[in-house]
């Protein structure tokens, strides 16, 4: 039992680190610029857990707009297609639209989420977005890879797809965004194709 209850632990506290994400979005869609106290009132958690997770609202509206302009696992819905490759370069090309769009938003969340973990913050410093969005993509092939060899090409798809591979392009290496493009392909293809055992397709 107290083993269940530590494995359920931190997917509650990602639950209400969403719940408040939620409630700030839905608030500014109401045309509020809502205060902390309001999106934990309208979260239905208490301003004191409110401020456990994010130190002030701006944080919080930041990362709430964000939310909403991730694509998210219904992209796929009606989606009945199989080339998994395929499916992860459009997720891929997705994503990396809503990034370009969003970028000094984006670079704020991650200066936060540094703060946070500085600090010390047993708490999520980060939502996790892109694997319900890897893992829709990947649907096709669920059945035929052994769960753990499904939830490592996930994980190692979420190096590929999001934020940080930007970073590491647009700041480390300083390559354009057609030149990132196509290594985050050929990265795709080649974590596929190792993964199902296949030639690379890239």
């Amino acid at each position: 039992m107290a083993d269940a209850e530590k494995a359920g632990r931190p997917n509650q506290k990602s639950r209400t680190r969403k719940d408040l994400l939620r409630a700030a979005s839905r608030l500014m869609k109401a045309g509020r610029n809502p205060t902390l106290e309001d999106v934990a009132e309208e979260a239905l958690v208490s301003r004191a857990t409110a401020y456990r997770y994010f130190s002030g609202v701006e944080a919080l509206l930041v990362e709430a707009a964000l939310d909403v302009a991730m694509p998210d696992e219904s992209f796929f819905a009606g989606d009945g297609s199989a080339d998994v490759a395929a499916r992860l370069l459009r997720a891929d090309a997705a994503v990396a639209a809503m990034i370009a769009e969003n970028e000094a938003a984006l670079r704020a969340m991650l200066v936060h989420s540094l703060q946070q973990n500085m600090a010390g913050n047993a708490l999520p410093a980060r939502q996790n977005r892109r694997t319900p969005l890897i893992e829709q993509a990947l649907l096709p092939v669920r059945d035929a890879l052994p769960p753990t060899d499904f939830t490592r090409l996930a994980r190692a798809l979420a190096l590929v797809i999001g934020t940080e591979s930007m970073l590491v392009f647009k700041d480390v290496l300083a390559i354009g965004d057609d030149e990132a493009a196509a290594v985050r392909a050929w990265m795709i293809h080649s974590l596929v194709a190792a993964a199902l055992g296949g030639p690379n397709g890239g």
